[in-house]
């Protein structure tokens, strides 16, 4: 087999359509766009969701829900992952540095999932009442940043 005879199929390559070029192309004058309006003009941009002057969507459609602009997004941590981690000693900087968490945020909530069997001290700045119990059963100690 040559490599220099091979050829596509035929009807696969097609020239592209050249627009302007003249009454003779049969794309000439209007280039396709039709003589006047919005669209005809060169540098025209629809707005998004514009529907040709009826309602848009966006608009018709009821608005539901609330946006708390005061929430605090906090970095979750469970109890039984921190049974896992080595060190007995635990505040957001040391979990940073182990991966455990990825961005503090507004601060680290300890939750109570999972099961703790050793003592440990953590520094967090919100618990839940059953991560508290769980590490208070334990023989740990509980530091509330910030309060």
């Amino acid at each position: 087999m040559n490599l220099s005879g091979l050829k596509p199929p035929a009807g696969q390559k097609q020239k592209k359509q050249r627009i302007g070029q003249g009454m003779g192309s049969g794309r000439g004058k209007y280039s396709g766009r039709g003589a006047k309006g919005a669209r005809s003009i060169s540098g025209y941009s629809m707005m998004r969701g514009f529907e040709g002057g009826q309602m848009p969507l966006h608009r018709r459609l009821p608005k539901r829900g609330f946006t708390n602009i005061f929430r605090k997004e906090f970095a979750i941590i469970n109890v039984g992952r921190l049974e896992g981690l080595e060190g007995d000693t635990f505040d957001p900087g040391r979990l940073l540095e182990l991966g455990v968490i990825r961005k503090l945020g507004d601060g680290v909530k300890v939750l109570g999932g999972g099961e703790l069997k050793r003592p440990i001290k953590v520094s967090a700045h919100v618990f839940s009442k059953s991560a508290e119990e769980k590490i208070g059963k334990a023989g740990g100690a509980v530091t509330v940043i910030g309060a």
